[in-house]
Protein backbone atom coordinates (compact mmCIF):
# COMPACT_ATOMS: atom_id res chain seq x y z
CA UNK A 1 0.00 0.00 0.00
CA UNK A 2 1.06 3.56 -0.67
CA UNK A 3 2.32 5.21 2.44
CA UNK A 4 3.13 2.17 4.19
CA UNK A 5 7.34 1.90 4.31
CA UNK A 6 7.57 -1.66 6.50
CA UNK A 7 5.48 -3.55 8.68
CA UNK A 8 5.92 -6.33 11.95
CA UNK A 9 3.84 -8.80 13.59
CA UNK A 10 3.82 -10.99 16.93
CA UNK A 11 1.37 -13.23 17.78
CA UNK A 12 0.77 -15.13 20.79
CA UNK A 13 0.73 -14.32 24.25
CA UNK A 14 4.44 -12.71 24.33
CA UNK A 15 5.69 -9.63 23.31
CA UNK A 16 3.29 -6.76 22.02
CA UNK A 17 0.43 -9.56 22.28
CA UNK A 18 -1.23 -9.88 25.90
CA UNK A 19 -2.87 -12.98 25.12
CA UNK A 20 -2.55 -16.76 23.01
CA UNK A 21 -5.34 -15.77 20.44
CA UNK A 22 -4.12 -12.21 19.74
CA UNK A 23 -1.67 -10.74 17.35
CA UNK A 24 0.08 -6.74 17.44
CA UNK A 25 1.15 -5.45 14.28
CA UNK A 26 3.38 -2.57 13.73
CA UNK A 27 2.92 -0.32 10.97
CA UNK A 28 6.01 2.26 9.77
CA UNK A 29 5.17 5.15 7.20
CA UNK A 30 6.90 6.25 4.95
CA UNK A 31 7.70 9.82 5.66
CA UNK A 32 5.80 12.92 5.21
CA UNK A 33 7.31 14.28 2.78
CA UNK A 34 6.89 10.94 0.60
CA UNK A 35 2.92 10.00 1.14
CA UNK A 36 0.14 12.10 0.42
CA UNK A 37 -1.85 10.84 3.20
CA UNK A 38 -1.51 11.29 6.94
CA UNK A 39 -1.43 8.39 9.84
CA UNK A 40 -5.62 9.06 10.36
CA UNK A 41 -6.33 8.99 6.74
CA UNK A 42 -4.54 5.82 5.88
CA UNK A 43 -6.25 3.97 9.12
CA UNK A 44 -9.90 5.39 7.24
CA UNK A 45 -8.45 3.83 4.32
CA UNK A 46 -7.48 0.07 5.99
CA UNK A 47 -10.49 -0.08 7.31
CA UNK A 48 -13.34 -1.09 5.40
CA UNK A 49 -10.70 -3.75 3.95
CA UNK A 50 -9.60 -5.49 7.32
CA UNK A 51 -13.12 -5.06 8.42
CA UNK A 52 -14.20 -7.43 5.44
CA UNK A 53 -12.07 -10.62 7.57
CA UNK A 54 -14.27 -12.98 8.65
CA UNK A 55 -13.56 -14.33 12.47
CA UNK A 56 -10.46 -11.74 12.95
CA UNK A 57 -11.61 -8.21 14.72
CA UNK A 58 -8.84 -5.93 14.29
CA UNK A 59 -8.29 -2.28 15.62
CA UNK A 60 -5.99 0.25 13.77
CA UNK A 61 -4.87 3.39 16.13
CA UNK A 62 -1.89 5.98 15.06
CA UNK A 63 1.02 6.11 17.55
CA UNK A 64 0.76 9.38 19.29
CA UNK A 65 3.54 11.97 19.75
CA UNK A 66 2.90 12.38 23.78
CA UNK A 67 1.90 9.60 25.44
CA UNK A 68 1.73 9.52 29.43
CA UNK A 69 1.24 5.68 30.42
CA UNK A 70 -1.84 3.49 30.21
CA UNK A 71 -1.99 -0.42 29.37
CA UNK A 72 -1.79 -1.57 26.21
CA UNK A 73 -4.72 -1.41 24.17
CA UNK A 74 -7.07 -1.70 21.13
CA UNK A 75 -7.26 2.44 21.26
CA UNK A 76 -5.46 5.56 21.61
CA UNK A 77 -7.75 6.27 25.16
CA UNK A 78 -8.91 4.11 27.98
CA UNK A 79 -11.55 3.86 30.37
CA UNK A 80 -10.89 0.92 33.01
CA UNK A 81 -13.50 -0.17 35.51
CA UNK A 82 -12.66 -2.09 38.55
CA UNK A 83 -14.62 -4.02 41.28
CA UNK A 84 -13.98 -6.91 43.76
CA UNK A 85 -16.37 -9.46 42.12
CA UNK A 86 -15.21 -11.00 38.74
CA UNK A 87 -18.63 -11.66 37.78
CA UNK A 88 -19.88 -8.33 38.86
CA UNK A 89 -17.10 -6.57 36.83
CA UNK A 90 -17.85 -9.00 33.67
CA UNK A 91 -21.57 -7.75 33.49
CA UNK A 92 -20.86 -4.01 34.24
CA UNK A 93 -18.34 -3.98 31.49
CA UNK A 94 -20.66 -5.60 28.68
CA UNK A 95 -23.52 -2.88 29.79
CA UNK A 96 -20.66 -0.49 29.44
CA UNK A 97 -19.51 -1.22 26.55
CA UNK A 98 -22.56 -1.60 24.88
CA UNK A 99 -23.53 1.95 26.14
CA UNK A 100 -20.13 3.58 24.63
CA UNK A 101 -20.77 2.09 21.28
CA UNK A 102 -23.89 3.90 20.92
CA UNK A 103 -21.97 7.65 21.83
CA UNK A 104 -21.35 9.23 18.55
CA UNK A 105 -18.04 11.48 20.31
CA UNK A 106 -16.65 7.28 20.26
CA UNK A 107 -15.44 5.21 17.72
CA UNK A 108 -13.47 2.05 17.47
CA UNK A 109 -15.09 1.21 21.11
CA UNK A 110 -13.15 -2.08 22.25
CA UNK A 111 -12.97 -3.91 25.59
CA UNK A 112 -9.91 -6.27 26.69
CA UNK A 113 -12.03 -8.76 28.18
CA UNK A 114 -12.91 -11.82 26.53
CA UNK A 115 -15.05 -13.60 28.95
CA UNK A 116 -16.91 -16.06 26.49
CA UNK A 117 -13.59 -18.23 25.84
CA UNK A 118 -14.14 -22.14 25.76
CA UNK A 119 -12.78 -23.94 29.11
CA UNK A 120 -11.54 -26.92 29.67
CA UNK A 121 -11.36 -28.17 33.18
CA UNK A 122 -9.84 -31.49 33.92
CA UNK A 123 -11.01 -33.06 37.55
CA UNK A 124 -8.72 -35.10 39.76
CA UNK A 125 -10.60 -38.76 41.43
CA UNK A 126 -8.31 -38.47 44.38
CA UNK A 127 -9.86 -41.65 45.65
CA UNK A 128 -8.65 -43.32 42.25
CA UNK A 129 -5.15 -41.56 42.69
CA UNK A 130 -4.79 -42.75 46.35
CA UNK A 131 -5.45 -46.07 44.95
CA UNK A 132 -2.76 -46.27 42.85
CA UNK A 133 -0.43 -44.24 45.37
CA UNK A 134 0.09 -40.72 42.61
CA UNK A 135 -0.40 -37.62 44.34
CA UNK A 136 -1.80 -34.80 42.11
CA UNK A 137 1.25 -32.90 41.72
CA UNK A 138 2.12 -36.21 39.56
CA UNK A 139 -0.81 -35.26 37.67
CA UNK A 140 -0.09 -32.02 37.61
CA UNK A 141 3.15 -32.47 36.22
CA UNK A 142 2.46 -34.72 33.78
CA UNK A 143 -0.52 -32.74 31.92
CA UNK A 144 2.43 -30.01 32.24
CA UNK A 145 4.95 -32.26 30.50
CA UNK A 146 2.33 -32.59 27.53
CA UNK A 147 0.52 -29.30 26.74
CA UNK A 148 2.84 -27.09 28.91
CA UNK A 149 5.72 -26.81 26.32
CA UNK A 150 8.16 -27.14 28.50
CA UNK A 151 11.57 -26.38 27.65
CA UNK A 152 13.82 -29.13 29.11
CA UNK A 153 16.98 -28.43 27.70
CA UNK A 154 18.76 -26.82 24.59
CA UNK A 155 20.97 -28.46 21.22
CA UNK A 156 24.02 -26.24 20.67
CA UNK A 157 25.83 -26.65 17.14
CA UNK A 158 28.41 -24.90 15.46
CA UNK A 159 25.96 -22.80 13.96
CA UNK A 160 23.03 -22.24 16.31
CA UNK A 161 21.49 -23.08 19.66
CA UNK A 162 17.99 -25.11 19.67
CA UNK A 163 15.57 -25.01 22.36
CA UNK A 164 13.75 -28.22 23.34
CA UNK A 165 10.55 -28.28 24.38
CA UNK A 166 8.68 -31.40 25.48
CA UNK A 167 5.10 -31.86 24.44
CA UNK A 168 2.56 -34.21 23.12
CA UNK A 169 2.70 -34.59 19.02
CA UNK A 170 0.88 -31.67 17.51
CA UNK A 171 -1.99 -34.10 15.82
CA UNK A 172 -2.81 -34.67 19.95
CA UNK A 173 -3.11 -31.39 21.21
CA UNK A 174 -6.50 -30.40 20.13
CA UNK A 175 -8.04 -34.19 21.12
CA UNK A 176 -9.64 -34.98 24.41
CA UNK A 177 -8.65 -38.24 23.52
CA UNK A 178 -5.40 -37.78 23.93
CA UNK A 179 -5.81 -38.01 28.07
CA UNK A 180 -6.13 -41.95 27.02
CA UNK A 181 -2.82 -41.94 25.27
CA UNK A 182 -1.51 -40.38 28.11
CA UNK A 183 0.15 -42.85 31.46
CA UNK A 184 1.63 -42.08 35.04
CA UNK A 185 3.44 -45.07 36.49
CA UNK A 186 2.06 -46.30 40.12
CA UNK A 187 4.88 -46.45 42.87
CA UNK A 188 2.80 -49.09 44.39
CA UNK A 189 2.35 -51.58 41.54
CA UNK A 190 5.29 -50.23 39.34
CA UNK A 191 2.58 -50.55 36.43
CA UNK A 192 1.22 -47.50 34.25
CA UNK A 193 -2.45 -46.31 34.73
CA UNK A 194 -3.84 -43.95 31.94
CA UNK A 195 -4.39 -40.55 33.03
CA UNK A 196 -8.37 -40.52 31.69
CA UNK A 197 -8.86 -42.74 34.61
CA UNK A 198 -8.28 -40.76 37.41
CA UNK A 199 -9.21 -37.63 36.26
CA UNK A 200 -12.77 -36.03 34.72
CA UNK A 201 -12.86 -33.58 32.00
CA UNK A 202 -15.53 -30.67 31.87
CA UNK A 203 -15.91 -28.79 28.65
CA UNK A 204 -18.91 -27.24 28.92
CA UNK A 205 -18.28 -24.05 30.92
CA UNK A 206 -17.19 -20.84 29.12
CA UNK A 207 -15.42 -18.04 31.13
CA UNK A 208 -12.50 -15.22 30.62
CA UNK A 209 -9.22 -15.95 28.50
CA UNK A 210 -7.27 -14.08 31.12
CA UNK A 211 -8.28 -11.53 34.19
CA UNK A 212 -6.30 -8.52 33.94
CA UNK A 213 -5.53 -7.15 37.42
CA UNK A 214 -5.01 -2.85 38.72
CA UNK A 215 -4.07 -1.98 42.19
CA UNK A 216 -4.91 -5.67 43.20
CA UNK A 217 -8.11 -5.12 41.61
CA UNK A 218 -9.49 -7.70 38.88
CA UNK A 219 -9.76 -4.91 36.03
CA UNK A 220 -11.37 -4.15 32.31
CA UNK A 221 -10.02 -1.93 29.72
CA UNK A 222 -12.66 -0.19 27.75
CA UNK A 223 -10.57 1.61 24.66
CA UNK A 224 -11.70 4.08 21.99
CA UNK A 225 -10.89 6.39 19.38
CA UNK A 226 -12.22 9.88 18.78
CA UNK A 227 -13.79 9.87 15.23
CA UNK A 228 -12.63 13.53 13.23
CA UNK A 229 -13.99 16.55 14.20
CA UNK A 230 -14.65 15.49 17.75
CA UNK A 231 -12.40 16.69 21.21
CA UNK A 232 -11.25 14.46 24.09
CA UNK A 233 -13.53 16.60 26.33
CA UNK A 234 -16.20 15.70 24.59
CA UNK A 235 -15.74 11.74 24.62
CA UNK A 236 -14.49 12.32 28.41
CA UNK A 237 -18.09 13.70 29.42
CA UNK A 238 -19.87 11.66 26.90
CA UNK A 239 -18.72 8.58 29.11
CA UNK A 240 -19.20 10.22 32.29
CA UNK A 241 -22.51 10.46 31.82
CA UNK A 242 -22.66 7.50 29.77
CA UNK A 243 -21.69 5.81 33.17
CA UNK A 244 -23.85 8.24 35.18
CA UNK A 245 -27.04 7.07 33.40
CA UNK A 246 -26.86 2.98 33.56
CA UNK A 247 -26.61 3.21 37.13
CA UNK A 248 -23.29 1.63 37.81
CA UNK A 249 -23.04 0.62 41.33
CA UNK A 250 -20.47 1.29 43.92
CA UNK A 251 -18.86 -2.12 43.08
CA UNK A 252 -17.60 -1.24 40.32
CA UNK A 253 -15.48 2.01 39.69
CA UNK A 254 -14.94 3.63 36.63
CA UNK A 255 -11.59 5.70 35.36
CA UNK A 256 -9.53 6.85 32.68
CA UNK A 257 -6.07 5.84 32.04
CA UNK A 258 -3.23 7.24 29.86
CA UNK A 259 -3.59 10.39 27.95
CA UNK A 260 -7.51 10.33 28.81
CA UNK A 261 -6.48 10.40 33.14
CA UNK A 262 -3.59 13.02 31.77
CA UNK A 263 -6.48 14.99 30.09
CA UNK A 264 -8.39 15.03 32.88
CA UNK A 265 -5.89 15.81 35.58
CA UNK A 266 -4.37 19.07 33.18
CA UNK A 267 -8.10 20.36 33.09
CA UNK A 268 -8.36 19.97 37.15
CA UNK A 269 -5.52 21.68 37.55
CA UNK A 270 -5.68 24.45 34.55
CA UNK A 271 -7.97 27.27 36.07
CA UNK A 272 -5.61 27.24 39.76
CA UNK A 273 -2.80 27.55 37.17
CA UNK A 274 -4.43 30.65 34.97
CA UNK A 275 -5.59 32.28 38.44
CA UNK A 276 -2.32 32.15 40.11
CA UNK A 277 -0.66 33.57 37.29
CA UNK A 278 -3.39 36.29 36.90
CA UNK A 279 -2.19 37.30 40.68
CA UNK A 280 0.92 36.74 40.34
CA UNK A 281 1.02 39.45 37.38
CA UNK A 282 -1.78 41.74 39.33
CA UNK A 283 0.96 41.55 42.80
CA UNK A 284 4.05 42.68 40.06
CA UNK A 285 1.98 45.62 38.47
CA UNK A 286 0.63 47.21 41.59
CA UNK A 287 4.17 47.15 43.05
CA UNK A 288 5.55 48.49 39.68
CA UNK A 289 2.66 51.55 39.85
CA UNK A 290 1.87 51.74 43.30
CA UNK A 291 -1.54 51.13 43.03
CA UNK A 292 -4.83 48.87 43.29
CA UNK A 293 -6.57 50.00 40.84
CA UNK A 294 -4.39 50.52 37.37
CA UNK A 295 -3.53 46.61 37.60
CA UNK A 296 -6.97 45.93 36.59
CA UNK A 297 -6.70 48.16 33.47
CA UNK A 298 -3.81 46.86 32.20
CA UNK A 299 -5.09 42.83 32.71
CA UNK A 300 -8.49 44.06 31.59
CA UNK A 301 -7.00 43.39 27.48
CA UNK A 302 -6.58 39.52 28.72
CA UNK A 303 -10.38 38.52 28.50
CA UNK A 304 -10.51 39.98 24.49
CA UNK A 305 -7.03 37.41 23.95
CA UNK A 306 -8.56 34.71 25.71
CA UNK A 307 -11.96 34.94 23.30
CA UNK A 308 -10.23 35.23 19.85
CA UNK A 309 -7.61 32.12 21.00
CA UNK A 310 -11.12 29.95 21.69
CA UNK A 311 -12.85 31.57 18.60
CA UNK A 312 -10.11 30.94 16.16
CA UNK A 313 -9.24 27.41 17.68
CA UNK A 314 -13.37 26.44 16.93
CA UNK A 315 -13.72 27.99 13.63
CA UNK A 316 -10.25 25.56 12.34
CA UNK A 317 -12.29 22.28 14.09
CA UNK A 318 -9.44 22.51 16.69
CA UNK A 319 -9.88 20.94 20.64
CA UNK A 320 -8.58 22.88 23.31
CA UNK A 321 -5.66 20.71 23.28
CA UNK A 322 -3.27 21.03 26.13
CA UNK A 323 -0.81 22.54 23.39
CA UNK A 324 -3.77 25.04 22.86
CA UNK A 325 -3.77 25.51 26.84
CA UNK A 326 -0.13 26.54 26.81
CA UNK A 327 -0.96 29.31 23.76
CA UNK A 328 -3.53 30.91 25.82
CA UNK A 329 -1.09 30.81 28.80
CA UNK A 330 1.61 32.41 26.45
CA UNK A 331 -1.16 35.34 25.79
CA UNK A 332 -0.93 36.42 29.00
CA UNK A 333 2.60 37.74 28.63
CA UNK A 334 2.37 38.89 25.15
CA UNK A 335 -1.32 40.89 25.40
CA UNK A 336 -0.58 42.68 28.57
CA UNK A 337 2.14 44.65 27.28
CA UNK A 338 -0.72 46.54 25.13
CA UNK A 339 -1.99 47.79 28.59
CA UNK A 340 1.48 48.29 30.10
CA UNK A 341 2.82 50.58 27.36
CA UNK A 342 -0.19 53.20 27.31
CA UNK A 343 -1.04 53.18 31.31
CA UNK A 344 2.65 53.13 32.11
CA UNK A 345 3.06 56.37 30.01
CA UNK A 346 -0.13 57.82 31.12
CA UNK A 347 0.66 57.59 34.83
CA UNK A 348 3.98 58.98 34.37
CA UNK A 349 2.28 62.23 32.43
CA UNK A 350 -0.22 62.32 35.61
CA UNK A 351 2.59 62.58 38.04
CA UNK A 352 5.28 64.39 36.49
CA UNK A 353 3.23 67.13 34.53
CA UNK A 354 0.26 67.02 36.35
CA UNK A 355 -1.83 66.05 33.50
CA UNK A 356 -5.69 65.15 33.92
CA UNK A 357 -6.93 62.10 33.04
CA UNK A 358 -7.85 61.93 29.80
CA UNK A 359 -5.29 64.32 28.55
CA UNK A 360 -2.73 61.81 29.51
CA UNK A 361 -4.53 58.90 28.18
CA UNK A 362 -4.90 61.02 24.68
CA UNK A 363 -1.66 61.29 24.64
CA UNK A 364 -0.52 57.83 25.25
CA UNK A 365 -2.60 56.55 22.47
CA UNK A 366 -1.00 59.01 20.47
CA UNK A 367 2.66 58.18 21.06
CA UNK A 368 2.60 54.36 21.72
CA UNK A 369 0.43 53.45 19.40
CA UNK A 370 3.32 52.89 16.62
CA UNK A 371 5.23 50.68 19.43
CA UNK A 372 1.97 48.38 20.25
CA UNK A 373 1.77 47.59 16.26
CA UNK A 374 4.94 46.86 16.05
CA UNK A 375 5.23 44.69 18.89
CA UNK A 376 2.21 42.90 18.13
CA UNK A 377 3.17 42.77 14.24
CA UNK A 378 5.92 40.85 15.60
CA UNK A 379 4.65 38.36 17.58
CA UNK A 380 1.85 37.85 14.83
CA UNK A 381 5.00 36.85 12.49
CA UNK A 382 6.10 34.50 14.95
CA UNK A 383 3.18 32.70 14.95
CA UNK A 384 2.80 32.68 11.50
CA UNK A 385 5.30 29.71 11.29
CA UNK A 386 3.47 27.43 13.95
CA UNK A 387 -0.05 28.08 12.66
CA UNK A 388 0.31 27.59 8.67
CA UNK A 389 4.02 25.20 8.57
CA UNK A 390 3.55 21.73 7.43
CA UNK A 391 5.90 18.71 7.88
CA UNK A 392 6.24 16.30 10.69
CA UNK A 393 4.71 17.56 13.88
CA UNK A 394 3.32 20.08 12.92
CA UNK A 395 -0.27 18.98 13.95
CA UNK A 396 1.63 19.15 17.76
CA UNK A 397 2.28 23.03 17.14
CA UNK A 398 -0.96 24.39 14.97
CA UNK A 399 -3.15 24.56 18.08
CA UNK A 400 -0.55 27.12 20.00
CA UNK A 401 -0.05 29.19 16.78
CA UNK A 402 -3.71 29.76 15.93
CA UNK A 403 -4.72 29.95 19.52
CA UNK A 404 -1.61 33.14 19.34
CA UNK A 405 -2.81 34.64 15.60
CA UNK A 406 -6.37 34.67 17.58
CA UNK A 407 -5.73 36.08 20.96
CA UNK A 408 -3.18 39.02 19.33
CA UNK A 409 -5.92 39.83 16.69
CA UNK A 410 -8.87 40.34 18.59
CA UNK A 411 -7.39 42.03 21.72
CA UNK A 412 -5.65 44.78 19.04
CA UNK A 413 -8.46 45.24 17.43
CA UNK A 414 -10.45 45.86 21.36
CA UNK A 415 -7.56 46.68 23.43
CA UNK A 416 -6.67 50.13 21.68
CA UNK A 417 -10.31 51.58 22.34
CA UNK A 418 -10.91 49.87 25.40
CA UNK A 419 -7.66 50.21 27.71
CA UNK A 420 -8.17 53.87 27.30
CA UNK A 421 -11.97 54.40 28.30
CA UNK A 422 -11.22 51.77 31.33
CA UNK A 423 -8.29 53.72 32.55
CA UNK A 424 -9.80 57.24 32.31
CA UNK A 425 -13.09 55.19 34.34
CA UNK A 426 -9.96 53.39 37.10
CA UNK A 427 -8.74 57.20 37.32
CA UNK A 428 -11.92 58.65 38.42
CA UNK A 429 -12.95 55.85 40.65
CA UNK A 430 -9.13 56.36 42.31
CA UNK A 431 -10.07 60.36 42.44
CA UNK A 432 -13.26 59.53 44.11
CA UNK A 433 -12.23 57.32 46.66
CA UNK A 434 -9.32 59.00 47.58
CA UNK A 435 -11.65 61.90 48.30
CA UNK A 436 -13.88 60.32 50.28
CA UNK A 437 -11.12 58.65 52.86
CA UNK A 438 -9.92 62.64 53.00
CA UNK A 439 -13.62 63.47 53.71
CA UNK A 440 -14.00 60.83 56.32
CA UNK A 441 -10.67 61.62 57.81
CA UNK A 442 -11.58 65.83 58.96
CA UNK A 443 -14.74 64.76 60.64
CA UNK A 444 -12.68 61.92 62.74
CA UNK A 445 -10.52 64.66 62.82
CA UNK A 446 -12.59 67.21 63.93
CA UNK A 447 -14.88 64.80 66.53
Amino acid sequence: MAGVASWTGTTGGSGYAQTANTARYLIVLKPLEQRELSATDIIRRLKPHVGAVAGVDLRLKPTQDITTGGRTARGSFQYTLRGADVDELDGWSRKMLAKMRTLPQLTDVASDLQSSVPQLTIHIDRTVAAHFGISPQTIDDTLNDAYGQRQITQYSTQVGTYPLILEVTPDLQGKLASLDRLYVQSPLTGSVVPLSVMTRVDSTKVGPLSVIHQGSFPAVTLSFNLPPGVALGEAVTAIQQAAAAIGMPDGVRGAFEGNAKAFQSSLSNMPWLVLGALVLVYIVLGILYESFIHPLTILSTLPSAGVGALAILWIMHMGLTVIGIVGIILLIGIVKKNGIMLVDFAVAAMRERGLSAVEAAREACLLRFRPILMTTAAAMLVALPLAFGHGVGSELRQPLGYAMLGGLVLSQLLTLYTTPVIFICMERLRSGLARGSQGHGVVVGSG
